[in-house]
């Protein structure tokens, strides 16, 4: 081959290495896998239409597989029907029967690690009223100061759907246990409130628990009278079968969960919606 040709076959061969190379750039980005949820959980956290206002479904991205209300075991020197609040881990348990709990996620605002010992629910709440804290009102005026004579109840509402209120002596001890408008949050600590819950598992938790319950709020080293659980925690994706995530050692009784669910969707409600006054701090 004469020597012009070959150089310009190798001009060639360059210039194709060249674009080759500088068409790649950086990996096309990779879309992230979204957990496969079971259907039962899905169920479970789906939009309730027999509310007064609006509770929307949950995000299957707002699911962590240790954040879906789930029947674990538990057990406890507590008698069954005692909650149990753990602010540090950010679970709350209702104690059953047999060394088993239903447990709750939940998020945790300052006010929720102000608090330890035992109390009393001494009210429950439909769709509440909020007032913010004057150091809200100080903090965020804008913001807050047009409620300054307190929220109605809705879907906007801090508070959520349901809340409940413990007392210490008879005195208010100014601790929440309620919903959440913000989903994402559950889990995780968050700038204000006491103890958030999703709007599904806290109008669960409403049904389940009567006036007069016992609550039990653990310390930072989870030492008031309640023994953690042995089973592991459950992690990972919320799929339905084993290449989803659930397995059978993943600590979930789903036919007692059920069941109890069916059961507490069966027991009597109190009136969906609270008008009483209420100026409540969140």
């Amino acid at each position: 081959m004469p020597r012009p040709l070959r150089l310009t076959t190798l001009i060639g061969l360059a210039s194709a290495l060249g674009a080759c190379s500088t068409s790649q750039g950086a990996p096309a980005p990779v879309a992230e896998a979204r957990p496969q949820i079971a259907p039962e959980v899905l169920r479970r956290y789906a939009a309730v239409t027999d509310e007064p206002f609006p509770v929307e479904a949950v995000d299957p991205r707002d699911l962590k597989a240790r954040n879906v209300r789930q029947l674990v075991n538990y057990p406890s020197k507590e008698p069954p029907g005692t909650l149990v609040v753990d602010p540090y881990r950010r679970f709350l348990y209702l104690v059953m029967e047999g060394g088993k709990a239903m447990r709750y996620a939940v998020g945790v605002g300052k006010a929720g690690f102000e608090f330890t010992g035992e109390a009393t629910v001494a009210r429950k709440a439909s769709w509440p009223r909020w007032t913010p804290t004057p150091d809200m009102l100080r903090r965020d005026p804008e913001r807050n100061g047009r409620w300054a004579g307190g929220m109605p109840g809705g879907d906007r509402n801090p508070l959520g759907a349901r809340a409940l209120y413990l007392f210490k002596d008879g005195k208010d001890t100014l601790y929440r246990i309620h919903g959440t408008t913000e989903p994402w949050s559950i889990g995780e600590a968050v700038s204000s409130g006491c103890i958030r819950m999703l709007n599904q598992d806290v109008i669960d938790l409403h049904r389940r628990v009567p006036t007069g319950t016992k609550v039990v709020v653990l310390g930072s080293r989870g030492t008031v009278h309640a023994a953690r659980p042995k089973a592991p925690e459950t992690t990972g994706s919320l799929g339905n079968g084993a290449s989803a995530g659930l397995t059978p050692d993943d600590g979930l009784d789903h036919a007692g969960l059920d069941n109890l669910s069916r059961n507490a969707s069966e027991a009597p409600e109190p009136p969906a919606y609270d008008r009483e006054a209420d100026d409540d701090d969140l």
